[in-house]
């Protein structure tokens, strides 16, 4: 049984995901190509692991492309077999920058609390 890959919406109505994928699709087609083939990849669990993905720690986990600059899309999981993205960063270094990581935990926390099943 496959996954299904949602993204975040804030209570606004805002998705800072596809805003991100937006902007990488202006600046990076190719890196934007990349990271979308690998949200399709994600719906097969036999990826939910390194190269393509990590666990980063209290139910959060990163898409990862490398690439001139390095693009992740960190996302959780869902009952029902979901994946919800919820923060997207392109960096030049190796380590996830704290405040990142902070508004992906900060994001999942919001989600879980306004849809706890789904």
């Amino acid at each position: 049984m496959e996954f299904t890959v949602e993204f975040y919406v804030t209570k606004e109505g805002r998705c800072p995901v596809q805003d991100f994928l937006d902007d990488l699709k202006a600046s990076d087609p190719g890196d934007f190509a990349a990271v979308l083939a690998g949200l399709a990849r994600l719906r097969d669990r036999q990826n939910h692991r390194e190269p393509l993905s990590k666990a980063l720690g209290d139910g959060l986990f990163e898409l990862r492309h490398l690439g001139k600059l390095n693009t992740r899309v960190l996302w959780f999981f869902m009952k029902g077999r979901r994946i919800v993205a919820v923060h997207g960063i392109r960096h030049k270094g190796r380590a996830i920058p704290a405040r990142d990581l902070a508004t992906a935990r900060a994001r999942m926390a919001d989600w879980l609390e306004r849809k706890p099943n789904g």
